[in-house]
């Protein structure tokens, strides 16, 4: 079978569906595969590399799909008028496609897989169970989200990170809060106590409490019997009500009085992102403290965030909206997201190299959008609870 990797032709993203490495191991399940050449090019993967794993360099697009059994993105792919071409255009009936498809937010691409006959794989959709932990593209990627979120942080800090004591006086440690404590919130706290801060962390689940103190962080309890029954049975975090909201915002803003800087990460499945910060509250803290707000993409977690940008607000605190982010460490981030792929790529592919995929499987099940020319997806159809589906960035 030919597996076709091709371009990501959105727009913020450099990152690409397969490695050198993934390329040796998909050869591995007796798997062909055909590199659009440059595909690699941002995220540092040379076509030489490609082609010395074993992969076929192709020119284009076009080429690369050419017969494919199974199309591998990051991104899901442009429909007609998004961009420069339709990139289901020429995609066989039965295709396989497997990405970050976002079925949730975009029905209508969804319903276009469908009439284009394909067999398509959203990898957010993922249960969380342990046999699906090497294919949890959720993880790898919010894991380098929570990282970069503290680099960039520092980067537009005016101050250090960790107290330092020299002739001329002693520099305080920066006092650093993190809020959401999923894979992201944890490196982060990670992270930037790995930097010399003081890292304090908020969650709306009771079990982030002893993740967050074992990394060395303070938790802020808001109301620790709510939070007993704040997380689904996936794992992920529920939406909390309006006067839980409420009082975290005034426990949160009492220690935004001595903050520096804050990472934003919640995210509710298949929802807008809850607001944490007001206007109100960004406007106590200190000139110079700085914000970075992960959720941007899914509406924001901070009032007066805008995508794509770094805002200063009048008071002078910065607000830092990058699109993206995992695309911000592209080689890495390419890295572990095509591990996820070819670990997934194990479970639809038979010993004897043809798919073999049983829609009984649970991972299967949880994934698979479109078959057949319909939409199969029980969270699509309304046949299961859309709380319990995972979105980017989301969960622990």
């Amino acid at each position: 079978m030919k597996v076709a990797v091709v371009k990501e032709r959105r727009a913020h993203e450099r990152r690409v569906a397969a490695s050198p490495d993934s390329v040796k191991r998909m050869a591995g399940l007796g798997l062909e595969v055909a590199v659009e050449s440059g595909a690699g090019e941002a995220a540092g993967f040379t076509d030489a590399a490609f082609a010395a794993a074993g992969a076929a360099i192709v020119p284009d697009a076009a080429i690369a799909l050419i017969d494919a059994d199974i199309l591998l993105k990051v991104q899901r792919p442009l429909l007609a008028g998004e961009g420069e071409r339709d990139e289901l255009a020429g995609l066989k009936p039965g295709l396989v496609l497997i990405g970050l498809l976002q079925p949730q937010q975009y029905p209508a691409a969804i319903d276009a897989y469908a009439a284009a006959g394909l067999t398509s794989f959203a990898m957010e959709l993922l249960p969380r169970i342990t046999r699906a932990q090497a294919m949890d593209v959720l993880s790898s990627q919010a894991n380098l989200a929570g990282y970069k979120a503290v680099i960039d942080a520092a980067e537009e800090f005016n101050r250090a990170f960790p107290m330092m004591m020299t002739a001329a006086g002693t520099i305080k440690a920066a006092r650093v809060l993190v809020m959401g404590a999923g894979v992201a919130g944890l490196q982060a706290i990670a992270t930037a106590r790995r930097l010399g801060a003081i890292v304090s962390a908020t969650d709306v689940r009771a079990a982030a409490k002893e993740q967050v103190e074992s990394l060395g962080a303070s938790f802020i309890t808001v109301d620790e019997e709510a939070a007993r029954g704040a997380e689904t049975a996936g794992g992920y975090a529920r939406e909390m009500s309006a006067d839980y909201q409420r009082r975290q915002r005034e426990k949160v803003a009492e220690a935004l009085r001595r903050t520096d800087v804050v990472i934003c990460t919640a995210l509710i499945p298949g929802r807008r992102a809850p607001v944490l910060l007001s206007e109100a509250m960004v406007a106590e803290m200190a000139p110079g403290s700085v914000i970075v707000d992960l959720a941007v993409e899914a509406g924001g977690n901070v009032e007066g965030s805008r995508a794509g940008e770094i805002v200063t607000t009048a008071n002078g605190v910065k607000i830092i909206g990058h699109l993206n982010v995992p695309s911000r460490i592209a080689a890495d981030a390419s890295q572990l997201y095509a591990r996820n792929l070819v670990a997934f790529l194990g479970l639809i592919v038979g010993q004897d190299g043809n798919l073999a995929i049983n829609p009984e499987d649970e991972i299967v099940k949880a994934t698979l959008l479109t078959r057949d020319g319909a939409v199969v997806n029980p969270a699509l159809t309304g046949a299961a609870e859309s709380a319990a589906t995972p979105v980017p960035g989301g969960g622990p």
